[in-house]
């Protein structure tokens, strides 16, 4: 494995699990609710906060776009993700909030030009969607950034996984760990997967959560995960197609101090007795150690 850089911190080998909030598409293309879940990712403790990025007219074909689809922005699905997506005023207010409390921010694109945009932001890190695994020609341009890359594996096969780090090669990867259900159920996680992926890929690898829960979460952090992102909501029964998925600010919080403690309970795997421990064996112990 190996220890790579996104901001100021490092993430890999040894180092603090990198936590993630996801916000993804649960502002509902509301800038004031983009800020209240910056917010809440700072006070629960994540390291960064995540979006996703698109140019619609690009990643959707006009057909889709022009299926009917009711939502609060119109009769058709384009006036749905015409409405969910921020532009350059929304992305400059995001970043000088994020510079203003010093929380890191990327997102994910979905397309060449929306690499290019990010790129004006001076991200530090580049995060692709699972659904975006198999297409090379974004891959190869994320890579050309010279931008670390977090590469998310759901619906994916070995072999697809296999082909996609052969085209961005292993340095400054990360891979994480996906079931790409929303929610996804407890029995399709496959957290045991994470070690594998280390021994087979040898690159660290992180976990994103769809579940509705969070000691999994956690427990993937315990099996090795370098980094965890979750998504993240102020209200699960709210309108979006990710809320279900997604962590409240009292979730969130939960995470990350649990992943902290499981962090300082850890320990070095060497036995000892502590110093706290020498008042005990001379009260409880009737016979001495005879070695």
């Amino acid at each position: 494995m190996s220890t790579l850089k996104i901001g100021t911190r490092l993430v890999g080998d040894d180092q603090p699990c990198f936590i993630i909030a996801e916000i993804g598409i649960n502002h509902n293309g509301n800038i004031d609710i983009a800020k209240r879940l910056i917010s809440v990712a700072l006070a629960a403790g994540c390291d960064a906060v995540k979006f996703q990025k698109r140019t619609v007219d690009v990643v959707y074909t006009a057909e889709e776009l022009a299926k009917p689809r009711e939502n609060p922005f119109g009769p058709t699905n384009g006036d749905l993700k015409h409405g969910l997506e921020f532009e350059h005023e929304e992305y400059e207010e995001i970043d000088a909030f994020c510079k203003s409390i010093k929380m890191c921010w990327f997102a994910s694109p979905w397309d060449e030009d929306s690499v290019d945009f990010l790129e004006q932001f001076r991200v530090p890190v580049h995060k692709i969607a699972s659904a975006s695994l198999t297409d090379d020609n974004l891959l190869r341009h994320v890579r050309k950034t010279g931008k670390p890359v977090i590469l998310s594996t759901g619906m994916s096969t070995y072999a697809e996984i296999d082909h996609a780090v052969d085209v961005l090669g292993k340095e400054n990867l990360i891979l994480m760990h996906a079931t790409s259900t929303y929610p996804a159920n407890y029995d399709e996680l496959n957290l045991r997967a994470i070690p594998t992926m280390v021994a087979r890929y040898q690159v660290p690898v992180g976990y994103s959560g769809h579940e509705t829960g969070i000691p999994t979460s956690v427990c993937a952090a315990a099996l090795g995960a370098c980094c965890v992102e979750r998504h993240i909501t102020l209200d699960r029964a709210g309108w979006g197609s990710d809320q279900a998925a997604s962590l409240e600010p009292n979730g969130i919080s939960r995470l990350a101090r649990d992943i902290r403690l499981w962090e300082q309970a850890k320990g070095d795997g060497v036995k000892r007795v502590y110093e706290r421990e020498f008042p005990i064996i001379k009260k409880l112990r009737r016979v001495g150690a005879s070695v």
